[in-house]
């Protein structure tokens, strides 16, 4: 290809765009309109500034992946265009989206609307967004228009009017606007203007709504401010406060009764930092008008404190002011300051309370020595019961070692509680059943020593019997009876060392269920001080013991 007829093409494609571009300047936008349907009614659509239904259009759809859809022009199809009229026959809500149509005039011009349609199933027909304007007024009579959606079009197709109230019929209504005569609270509701139209031979039902709500006599009294009740108000400087300016005008007058704020005499709204909202309220059932206005002060200055702020209310024949004026509030820092530090020393009692509880129990034990003394007649304050079995030798000489020693030159030595530990306190003769019934029945607690097991023995290795002061054995079904049956006893479980790999599982049930509702007690021989009666683990022991040792009871309380 030569040089000039490449320059050629370039110039008929440019003159092309040129053309296009100035093509597409002379289509002309449209206001967009929107509608919204009910599921299943039949809509018809002109667009409001089409002057002639009879000019070449195409209508297109946007699809909510932006995508283009042509709209056609059969009209056997759900939603179809007849020249610049839209139909859609059967809504569903998938017909929702945006719409336009393309006029091309035979002037040459081009005119572009748009529509938007909203698809509501049925349920949603009395729904506020269908709803149409609402009538309310105190005349007698009252004048419910159809709404123009359906009216407009009823009349273009030459269609039928019907009235409905709260979906009832209404009969011998056929015009398009419905007149009600002496109107009363009673004819409060809902009415549905229906419009019967006939569309390539079949006939379609169309419909819209409005509420209709009766408002009783109108009374106008003298303006009444309600509030602010005082003239001074305390505020802080350099924090934001808000002012209440309410007056009461009469009864259902909400459109002539008005409440305001003026600063020195000028709006709020030229000032900067001052901002006034205002809202009429009228309350039901008693239908009096209130009118609110609030002024929000963002930060309260120095100037405000010396500026007059006027609360006025405008009604129908009266206005009336009230003068409010900002009154410095003393500092609340001191006060702050003393709570801040009450609070603390609070928190810092409860602290040490929790933390020294024992320690504060066990100090004031001694000075009530008689009322805490358990009257109960008992000869012992601690059944003993351990475990010998599936324990290797180290575990068993620290059990023999705590048992035999540790524990009664602590809790019998040096503070003198009374001990019954099998080996050392048996009768010799004594039936062995009777004798651990006996000595259970007289003691006030059941002291458990938990070893770990540190073997995978059978149970069969160690057989159970009343001879043997095993952790599952009589000793142990009897103290399990008295502390859970019959709940004459309280429990404290001691832990030598740690429970070892397999935790409880290897422990009755009962036992096991003591040790959820209360943690053992743990005693590690090498830990320092760990022999001393005022140890903490000595404090726990003797704060779960009894207040008072049974042989510092009066002689009367022990039998």
């Amino acid at each position: 290809m030569d040089t000039s007829r490449l320059l050629l093409l370039i110039f008929m494609v440019m003159t092309t765009c040129e053309c296009a571009e100035s093509a597409e300047r002379r289509c002309y936008n449209s206001t967009p309109e929107s509608y919204n349907l009910i599921e299943g009614e039949p809509f018809y659509f002109v667009p409001f500034a089409v002057e002639s239904l009879d000019e070449k259009f195409t209508w297109f759809r946007n699809n909510n992946d932006d995508e283009i859809e042509n709209i056609t022009s059969d009209e056997n199809e759900n939603v179809h265009h007849h020249g610049g009229a839209l139909f859609l026959l059967n809504p569903v809500l998938k017909d929702s989206g945006f719409y336009t149509a393309r006029e091309n005039s035979s002037s040459g011009k081009c005119y572009n609307y748009y529509v938007t349609f909203r698809v509501f199933k049925k349920e949603f027909k009395f729904n506020s967004e269908l709803l149409f304007g609402k009538i309310r007024n105190s005349d007698g009579n009252k004048k419910v228009p159809c709404p123009s959606t359906i009216g407009h079009f009823c009349e273009m197709l030459n269609g039928t009017f019907s009235w409905n109230k709260d979906s009832k019929p209404l009969e011998d209504q056929h015009e398009k606007d419905l007149w009600i005569n002496n109107a009363t609270k009673d004819n409060e509701g809902i009415y549905t203007c229906m419009c019967t139209w006939t569309h390539n031979g079949m006939e379609y039902t169309s419909s819209a709504s409005r509420w209709l709500k009766h408002i009783d006599q109108r009374f106008h009294s003298d303006i009444e401010i309600i509030s602010p009740a005082d003239k001074e108000q305390l505020a802080e400087e350099g924090v934001g406060i808000k002012l209440t300016c309410s007056v009461h005008c009469g009864t259902n007058v909400e459109a002539n009764c008005k409440a305001s704020w003026h600063i020195d005499g000028v709006s709020p709204h030229q000032i900067a930092g001052y901002n006034e909202t205002m809202k009429p309220v009228d309350q039901s059932p008693s239908k009096i008008t209130i009118s609110t206005a609030i002024l929000t002060i963002d930060k309260v200055s120095a100037q405000d404190f010396n500026s007059k702020f006027v609360c006025r209310g405008d009604g129908m024949y009266t206005r009336r002011n009230v003068t409010l004026t900002l009154k410095p509030r003393e500092s609340i820092i001191p006060l702050v300051v003393g709570g801040v530090c009450v609070l603390f020393f609070c928190v810092l009692a409860a602290v040490l309370v929790k933390c020294f509880a024992i320690d504060l129990a066990l100090f004031f034990r001694p000075c009530f020595p008689l009322s805490r003394c358990d009257k109960d007649g008992r000869m012992f304050d601690a059944y003993v019961v351990y475990q010998m079995q599936s324990v290797d030798k180290v575990t068993e000489d620290a059990l023999c070692q705590f048992v035999a020693k540790v524990l009664p030159s602590v809790l019998e030595e040096k503070c003198g509680y009374r001990l019954f530990i099998h080996g050392r306190d048996d009768v010799p003769g004594e039936d062995r059943l009777e004798l651990v019934e006996d000595r259970m029945k007289q003691s006030r607690r059941l002291m458990v020593i938990l070893t770990p097991d540190s073997e995978s023995e059978s149970p069969d290795q160690h057989p159970i019997s009343p001879q043997n002061p095993l952790i599952g054995g009589f000793d142990w079904q009897v103290g399990l009876h008295h502390a859970l049956l019959q709940r004459e006893m309280s429990v404290i479980l001691i832990q030598l060392g740690d429970e070892g790999p397999q935790g409880y599982a290897h422990l009755p049930a009962g036992l096991q269920h003591l040790i959820l509702k209360s943690a053992p007690i743990r005693w590690h021989e090498d830990s320092r001080g760990a022999a001393a009666w005022n140890s903490r683990f000595w404090k726990r022991v003797r704060y779960l013991m009894p207040a008072t040792p049974a042989k510092r009871c009066p002689q009367s309380a022990i039998i």
